[in-house]
Protein backbone atom coordinates (compact mmCIF):
# COMPACT_ATOMS: atom_id res chain seq x y z
CA UNK A 1 0.00 0.00 0.00
CA UNK A 2 1.56 2.86 -1.12
CA UNK A 3 1.91 6.09 1.17
CA UNK A 4 -0.73 8.93 1.36
CA UNK A 5 0.68 12.23 -0.03
CA UNK A 6 0.81 15.56 1.94
CA UNK A 7 -1.04 17.70 0.39
CA UNK A 8 1.95 20.30 0.74
CA UNK A 9 4.40 17.66 -1.44
CA UNK A 10 6.08 19.16 -4.02
CA UNK A 11 6.23 16.13 -6.36
CA UNK A 12 9.73 17.03 -8.35
CA UNK A 13 12.37 15.63 -8.98
CA UNK A 14 11.64 12.93 -6.51
CA UNK A 15 8.27 11.33 -5.36
CA UNK A 16 7.12 10.90 -1.79
CA UNK A 17 8.59 8.52 -0.46
CA UNK A 18 10.70 7.07 -3.55
CA UNK A 19 14.06 5.08 -2.33
CA UNK A 20 17.57 5.66 -3.35
CA UNK A 21 21.18 4.92 -2.72
CA UNK A 22 23.46 7.62 -2.06
CA UNK A 23 27.23 8.58 -0.87
CA UNK A 24 26.93 11.12 1.38
CA UNK A 25 29.80 13.39 0.86
CA UNK A 26 29.83 14.99 3.63
CA UNK A 27 27.76 16.77 7.01
CA UNK A 28 25.89 20.33 7.15
CA UNK A 29 26.75 22.50 10.11
CA UNK A 30 22.85 21.22 11.12
CA UNK A 31 24.40 17.67 11.92
CA UNK A 32 22.87 16.04 8.63
CA UNK A 33 24.75 14.38 5.92
CA UNK A 34 25.00 15.39 2.46
CA UNK A 35 24.87 13.84 -0.64
CA UNK A 36 24.21 14.16 -4.48
CA UNK A 37 22.16 12.55 -6.95
CA UNK A 38 22.42 13.36 -10.34
CA UNK A 39 23.71 16.81 -9.18
CA UNK A 40 20.81 17.89 -6.83
CA UNK A 41 21.55 18.11 -3.39
CA UNK A 42 19.97 15.70 -0.82
CA UNK A 43 19.89 15.90 3.68
CA UNK A 44 20.02 13.10 5.31
CA UNK A 45 19.50 12.81 8.65
CA UNK A 46 22.07 10.54 10.83
CA UNK A 47 24.25 9.57 7.86
CA UNK A 48 27.70 10.02 7.77
CA UNK A 49 30.60 11.15 5.63
CA UNK A 50 31.76 8.48 3.62
CA UNK A 51 28.54 5.99 3.86
CA UNK A 52 26.52 4.52 1.01
CA UNK A 53 22.72 4.48 2.09
CA UNK A 54 19.44 3.59 1.23
CA UNK A 55 17.52 6.84 1.64
CA UNK A 56 13.31 7.49 1.37
CA UNK A 57 12.71 11.27 -0.27
CA UNK A 58 9.80 13.16 2.36
CA UNK A 59 10.37 16.95 1.09
CA UNK A 60 11.25 18.21 -2.07
CA UNK A 61 12.30 22.35 -1.76
CA UNK A 62 13.80 24.10 -4.88
CA UNK A 63 17.05 23.62 -4.71
CA UNK A 64 17.41 19.96 -2.31
CA UNK A 65 15.35 17.71 -1.12
CA UNK A 66 15.43 15.53 2.69
CA UNK A 67 14.77 12.31 3.30
CA UNK A 68 14.87 9.55 5.76
CA UNK A 69 17.71 7.37 6.25
CA UNK A 70 16.36 3.48 5.78
CA UNK A 71 19.57 1.47 5.79
CA UNK A 72 23.03 2.01 6.35
CA UNK A 73 24.84 -0.42 3.32
CA UNK A 74 28.34 0.83 3.65
CA UNK A 75 28.88 2.08 7.70
CA UNK A 76 31.54 4.49 8.08
CA UNK A 77 34.70 3.38 10.43
CA UNK A 78 33.59 6.79 12.75
CA UNK A 79 30.74 5.13 13.22
CA UNK A 80 30.07 3.86 16.93
CA UNK A 81 26.87 2.43 18.96
CA UNK A 82 24.54 5.46 20.43
CA UNK A 83 24.11 5.10 23.65
CA UNK A 84 20.47 6.28 23.97
CA UNK A 85 18.11 3.82 22.59
CA UNK A 86 15.97 7.26 21.94
CA UNK A 87 18.70 8.33 19.41
CA UNK A 88 17.43 9.37 15.84
CA UNK A 89 14.12 9.73 17.14
CA UNK A 90 14.46 12.46 20.07
CA UNK A 91 15.47 15.65 18.14
CA UNK A 92 18.20 16.84 20.89
CA UNK A 93 21.06 14.98 19.50
CA UNK A 94 22.60 14.88 16.18
CA UNK A 95 26.27 12.57 16.87
CA UNK A 96 25.63 9.74 19.42
CA UNK A 97 26.75 7.80 16.27
CA UNK A 98 29.56 9.17 15.42
CA UNK A 99 33.15 8.60 17.32
CA UNK A 100 33.43 11.83 19.31
CA UNK A 101 36.95 12.55 17.97
CA UNK A 102 35.34 12.80 14.66
CA UNK A 103 32.57 15.31 16.08
CA UNK A 104 35.65 17.48 17.28
CA UNK A 105 37.19 17.34 13.54
CA UNK A 106 34.00 17.90 12.05
CA UNK A 107 32.76 21.46 14.05
CA UNK A 108 36.42 22.17 13.59
CA UNK A 109 35.62 22.37 9.42
CA UNK A 110 32.24 23.52 10.09
CA UNK A 111 32.98 26.70 11.54
CA UNK A 112 35.78 27.06 8.89
CA UNK A 113 33.26 26.77 6.29
CA UNK A 114 30.68 29.50 8.15
CA UNK A 115 33.70 31.36 8.24
CA UNK A 116 34.49 31.25 4.55
CA UNK A 117 31.21 31.62 3.13
CA UNK A 118 29.54 34.13 5.60
CA UNK A 119 31.91 36.42 6.68
CA UNK A 120 34.13 35.95 3.17
CA UNK A 121 37.08 35.41 4.96
CA UNK A 122 39.95 32.99 5.00
CA UNK A 123 41.61 31.97 8.26
CA UNK A 124 42.56 29.49 10.12
CA UNK A 125 40.08 28.00 12.77
CA UNK A 126 41.69 26.01 16.01
CA UNK A 127 41.04 22.83 16.98
CA UNK A 128 37.94 22.38 19.21
CA UNK A 129 38.46 22.37 22.46
CA UNK A 130 37.04 19.14 23.85
CA UNK A 131 34.34 18.65 26.91
CA UNK A 132 36.33 16.81 29.53
CA UNK A 133 33.32 14.12 29.89
CA UNK A 134 31.05 13.42 26.61
CA UNK A 135 27.56 12.25 28.60
CA UNK A 136 25.99 13.41 32.06
CA UNK A 137 27.26 16.86 31.27
CA UNK A 138 24.07 18.95 31.38
CA UNK A 139 23.42 20.97 34.29
CA UNK A 140 19.95 21.98 32.99
CA UNK A 141 17.19 20.37 31.07
CA UNK A 142 13.70 21.64 30.27
CA UNK A 143 11.57 18.77 28.74
CA UNK A 144 7.51 20.03 27.98
CA UNK A 145 4.58 18.68 27.38
CA UNK A 146 1.95 19.69 25.41
CA UNK A 147 -2.13 20.25 26.40
CA UNK A 148 -3.51 17.30 28.05
CA UNK A 149 -6.57 15.67 25.80
CA UNK A 150 -9.04 14.80 28.40
CA UNK A 151 -6.97 15.72 31.01
CA UNK A 152 -3.79 13.27 30.39
CA UNK A 153 -1.03 14.25 29.81
CA UNK A 154 0.71 13.13 26.31
CA UNK A 155 4.76 12.91 26.09
CA UNK A 156 6.87 14.51 28.22
CA UNK A 157 10.29 15.27 26.42
CA UNK A 158 11.51 17.19 23.61
CA UNK A 159 10.92 17.53 19.91
CA UNK A 160 10.76 14.61 17.36
CA UNK A 161 13.68 14.84 15.27
CA UNK A 162 12.23 16.57 12.22
CA UNK A 163 9.68 18.20 13.46
CA UNK A 164 8.30 21.20 14.90
CA UNK A 165 5.74 20.21 16.95
CA UNK A 166 5.86 16.34 18.05
CA UNK A 167 7.54 15.15 21.09
CA UNK A 168 9.75 12.07 22.32
CA UNK A 169 8.80 10.95 25.89
CA UNK A 170 12.06 10.83 27.82
CA UNK A 171 12.24 9.38 31.15
CA UNK A 172 16.16 9.37 30.94
CA UNK A 173 18.25 11.62 29.12
CA UNK A 174 21.91 10.39 29.00
CA UNK A 175 23.28 13.79 28.16
CA UNK A 176 22.09 15.27 31.61
CA UNK A 177 23.62 15.23 35.11
CA UNK A 178 22.93 12.12 36.51
CA UNK A 179 21.36 13.95 39.84
CA UNK A 180 18.64 15.60 37.01
CA UNK A 181 17.66 11.77 35.74
CA UNK A 182 17.19 10.96 38.96
CA UNK A 183 14.98 13.94 39.93
CA UNK A 184 13.29 13.96 36.42
CA UNK A 185 10.71 11.27 37.47
CA UNK A 186 9.23 12.83 40.50
CA UNK A 187 8.68 15.75 38.28
CA UNK A 188 7.23 13.67 35.66
CA UNK A 189 4.91 12.19 38.00
CA UNK A 190 4.11 15.66 39.24
CA UNK A 191 3.61 17.17 36.07
CA UNK A 192 0.77 14.04 35.53
CA UNK A 193 -0.95 14.46 38.59
CA UNK A 194 -1.69 18.38 37.96
CA UNK A 195 -4.37 19.46 37.00
CA UNK A 196 -3.33 21.45 33.93
CA UNK A 197 -5.06 22.81 31.26
CA UNK A 198 -2.30 23.95 29.07
CA UNK A 199 1.01 22.68 28.19
CA UNK A 200 3.97 23.91 30.03
CA UNK A 201 8.15 23.38 30.12
CA UNK A 202 9.28 21.52 33.54
CA UNK A 203 12.84 22.71 34.73
CA UNK A 204 15.55 21.02 36.28
CA UNK A 205 18.75 22.48 36.88
CA UNK A 206 21.49 20.86 38.86
CA UNK A 207 23.86 23.68 41.07
CA UNK A 208 25.61 23.61 44.32
CA UNK A 209 22.68 23.67 46.29
CA UNK A 210 20.45 20.62 44.51
CA UNK A 211 18.42 19.80 41.98
CA UNK A 212 16.26 23.32 41.28
CA UNK A 213 12.70 22.94 39.61
CA UNK A 214 11.77 26.59 40.52
CA UNK A 215 12.54 29.14 37.74
CA UNK A 216 12.21 31.42 40.48
CA UNK A 217 14.62 29.64 43.14
CA UNK A 218 18.22 30.53 43.81
CA UNK A 219 21.07 28.73 42.60
CA UNK A 220 24.50 28.72 43.52
CA UNK A 221 27.13 27.46 41.45
CA UNK A 222 31.14 27.57 41.39
CA UNK A 223 33.39 28.43 38.68
CA UNK A 224 36.61 28.03 39.72
CA UNK A 225 37.27 29.70 42.94
CA UNK A 226 34.86 31.94 41.75
CA UNK A 227 30.96 31.75 43.11
CA UNK A 228 27.60 32.93 41.73
CA UNK A 229 24.48 32.97 42.50
CA UNK A 230 21.54 33.50 39.94
CA UNK A 231 17.91 32.81 39.48
CA UNK A 232 17.23 28.82 38.12
CA UNK A 233 15.33 30.03 34.92
CA UNK A 234 18.56 32.47 33.94
CA UNK A 235 20.73 31.55 31.49
CA UNK A 236 24.05 30.18 32.90
CA UNK A 237 26.65 27.76 31.01
CA UNK A 238 25.05 24.44 31.38
CA UNK A 239 28.10 22.53 31.39
CA UNK A 240 30.43 22.77 34.24
CA UNK A 241 33.39 20.45 33.46
CA UNK A 242 34.41 22.55 30.53
CA UNK A 243 33.23 25.91 31.77
CA UNK A 244 36.59 27.20 33.62
CA UNK A 245 38.56 26.45 31.00
CA UNK A 246 36.18 28.18 28.45
CA UNK A 247 36.08 31.40 30.40
CA UNK A 248 39.76 31.57 31.24
CA UNK A 249 40.30 31.01 27.67
CA UNK A 250 37.99 34.01 26.80
CA UNK A 251 39.42 36.13 29.76
CA UNK A 252 43.19 35.52 28.26
CA UNK A 253 42.72 36.96 25.06
CA UNK A 254 40.84 40.03 26.75
CA UNK A 255 44.03 40.44 28.74
CA UNK A 256 46.25 40.18 26.33
CA UNK A 257 45.42 43.81 24.74
CA UNK A 258 47.17 45.17 27.98
CA UNK A 259 44.64 47.52 28.52
CA UNK A 260 43.09 48.96 31.87
CA UNK A 261 39.70 48.60 31.38
CA UNK A 262 37.46 45.71 30.12
CA UNK A 263 33.83 45.90 28.93
CA UNK A 264 31.61 42.97 29.42
CA UNK A 265 28.59 43.65 27.43
CA UNK A 266 25.01 41.13 27.00
CA UNK A 267 27.17 40.43 30.54
CA UNK A 268 24.05 38.49 32.29
CA UNK A 269 25.01 37.37 35.69
CA UNK A 270 28.52 38.43 35.44
CA UNK A 271 30.65 35.42 34.75
CA UNK A 272 33.40 36.65 32.41
CA UNK A 273 33.31 40.09 34.47
CA UNK A 274 33.79 39.03 37.79
CA UNK A 275 36.42 36.20 36.07
CA UNK A 276 39.02 39.10 34.52
CA UNK A 277 38.36 41.24 37.40
CA UNK A 278 41.39 40.03 38.58
CA UNK A 279 43.45 41.05 35.44
CA UNK A 280 42.13 44.63 34.82
CA UNK A 281 42.03 47.71 36.86
CA UNK A 282 38.04 48.51 35.97
CA UNK A 283 35.29 45.92 34.52
CA UNK A 284 32.46 47.59 33.76
CA UNK A 285 29.14 44.79 32.57
CA UNK A 286 26.81 46.53 30.20
CA UNK A 287 23.17 44.94 29.82
CA UNK A 288 19.89 45.57 29.34
CA UNK A 289 17.85 43.34 31.85
CA UNK A 290 18.33 45.89 35.19
CA UNK A 291 16.96 42.31 37.01
CA UNK A 292 20.66 41.02 35.58
CA UNK A 293 22.52 43.68 36.67
CA UNK A 294 21.15 43.48 40.02
CA UNK A 295 22.25 39.99 40.16
CA UNK A 296 26.03 40.82 38.47
CA UNK A 297 26.50 43.36 41.13
CA UNK A 298 25.54 40.91 43.82
CA UNK A 299 27.99 38.55 42.59
CA UNK A 300 30.71 41.05 42.33
CA UNK A 301 29.44 41.41 46.07
CA UNK A 302 29.99 37.75 47.20
CA UNK A 303 33.90 37.45 45.69
CA UNK A 304 34.90 40.75 47.23
CA UNK A 305 35.19 42.82 44.27
CA UNK A 306 35.51 46.14 44.01
CA UNK A 307 37.16 47.27 40.76
CA UNK A 308 33.38 45.58 38.91
CA UNK A 309 30.36 47.96 38.11
CA UNK A 310 27.60 46.73 36.31
CA UNK A 311 25.29 49.20 34.40
CA UNK A 312 21.57 48.55 33.45
CA UNK A 313 21.90 50.37 29.69
CA UNK A 314 19.51 51.89 27.43
CA UNK A 315 19.89 49.23 23.80
CA UNK A 316 20.20 52.65 21.38
CA UNK A 317 23.25 53.61 23.86
CA UNK A 318 24.99 50.97 25.22
CA UNK A 319 28.38 52.67 25.66
CA UNK A 320 26.77 56.32 26.30
CA UNK A 321 27.67 55.79 30.06
CA UNK A 322 31.50 54.43 29.82
CA UNK A 323 33.34 57.58 30.19
CA UNK A 324 36.89 56.00 29.63
CA UNK A 325 38.15 56.35 25.97
CA UNK A 326 37.44 52.82 23.67
CA UNK A 327 40.92 52.90 22.69
CA UNK A 328 41.93 52.00 26.22
CA UNK A 329 39.47 49.18 26.33
CA UNK A 330 38.64 45.25 25.71
CA UNK A 331 35.26 44.80 25.14
CA UNK A 332 34.14 41.04 25.50
CA UNK A 333 30.72 40.30 23.82
CA UNK A 334 28.27 37.22 24.42
CA UNK A 335 25.10 37.98 22.76
CA UNK A 336 22.14 35.16 22.27
CA UNK A 337 21.84 32.59 19.51
CA UNK A 338 20.25 35.30 17.43
CA UNK A 339 23.69 37.48 17.59
CA UNK A 340 24.05 41.10 17.79
CA UNK A 341 21.86 43.64 16.22
CA UNK A 342 23.35 46.05 13.81
CA UNK A 343 22.60 48.96 16.06
CA UNK A 344 24.86 47.76 18.36
CA UNK A 345 27.46 46.95 16.76
CA UNK A 346 27.80 50.83 14.92
CA UNK A 347 27.58 51.73 18.59
CA UNK A 348 30.48 49.03 19.16
CA UNK A 349 32.32 50.51 16.23
CA UNK A 350 31.59 54.13 16.95
CA UNK A 351 32.82 53.58 20.63
CA UNK A 352 36.85 51.81 19.20
CA UNK A 353 38.09 49.14 21.54
CA UNK A 354 41.14 48.48 21.25
CA UNK A 355 40.01 44.35 21.14
CA UNK A 356 36.86 42.62 20.87
CA UNK A 357 36.37 39.09 22.21
CA UNK A 358 32.95 37.39 20.73
CA UNK A 359 31.59 34.43 22.17
CA UNK A 360 28.93 32.87 20.36
CA UNK A 361 26.71 29.25 20.99
CA UNK A 362 25.77 30.33 16.89
CA UNK A 363 28.64 30.23 14.59
CA UNK A 364 26.31 30.91 11.39
CA UNK A 365 25.03 34.41 13.32
CA UNK A 366 28.72 35.04 14.26
CA UNK A 367 29.90 34.92 11.37
CA UNK A 368 27.60 37.34 9.72
CA UNK A 369 28.71 39.52 12.22
CA UNK A 370 31.89 39.34 11.73
CA UNK A 371 31.43 40.32 8.24
CA UNK A 372 30.15 43.39 9.61
CA UNK A 373 33.18 44.21 11.78
CA UNK A 374 35.88 43.04 9.54
CA UNK A 375 34.16 45.63 6.81
CA UNK A 376 34.62 48.64 9.73
CA UNK A 377 38.33 48.18 10.66
CA UNK A 378 38.55 45.53 12.85
CA UNK A 379 41.05 42.22 12.33
CA UNK A 380 40.37 38.53 12.84
CA UNK A 381 43.10 37.40 14.63
CA UNK A 382 41.63 33.78 16.42
CA UNK A 383 39.11 31.42 16.00
CA UNK A 384 38.84 29.08 18.72
CA UNK A 385 35.49 26.61 19.26
CA UNK A 386 34.98 24.89 22.26
CA UNK A 387 32.75 21.50 22.79
CA UNK A 388 30.23 22.40 25.34
CA UNK A 389 28.10 20.43 23.63
CA UNK A 390 29.13 17.06 23.04
CA UNK A 391 26.78 14.28 21.21
CA UNK A 392 24.99 17.39 19.33
CA UNK A 393 25.68 20.10 16.32
CA UNK A 394 26.02 23.24 18.80
CA UNK A 395 29.33 24.78 19.90
CA UNK A 396 30.88 27.66 21.76
CA UNK A 397 32.85 29.90 19.47
CA UNK A 398 35.64 32.72 21.11
CA UNK A 399 36.62 34.91 18.20
CA UNK A 400 39.55 37.62 18.97
CA UNK A 401 39.48 40.82 16.88
CA UNK A 402 41.71 43.99 16.59
CA UNK A 403 41.51 47.19 15.60
CA UNK A 404 43.32 48.15 12.97
CA UNK A 405 45.84 50.61 13.06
Amino acid sequence: MSAKVPRQFVAQPYAYHQELELRIDSLTNEGRGLARHEGWVIFVGFALPGELVRVRIYRNHRNYSEADLLEVLEPSPSRVAPRCALFGQCGGCQYQHLDYAEQLLWKQRQVQELLRHLARIEHPVEPVIASPIQYGYRSKITPHFQRPKQGEVGAIGFLRAGSRHALVDVTHCDLAMPALNEALGAARDQARAGQLKRGATLLLRAADNGVLTRSDALACERVGELRFEFLAGDFFQNNPFILPHFVDYAVREAQAAEVPLMIDAYCGSGLFAIAAAAHFKQVIGVEVAASAVERAAHNAALNGLDNCSFLAADASAIFARIDQPGAQSVVLMDPPRAGSSPEFLDQLIAFGPKRVIYVSCNPATQMRDLAHLSAQGYALRRVQPFDLFPQTRHLECVMTLDRAG
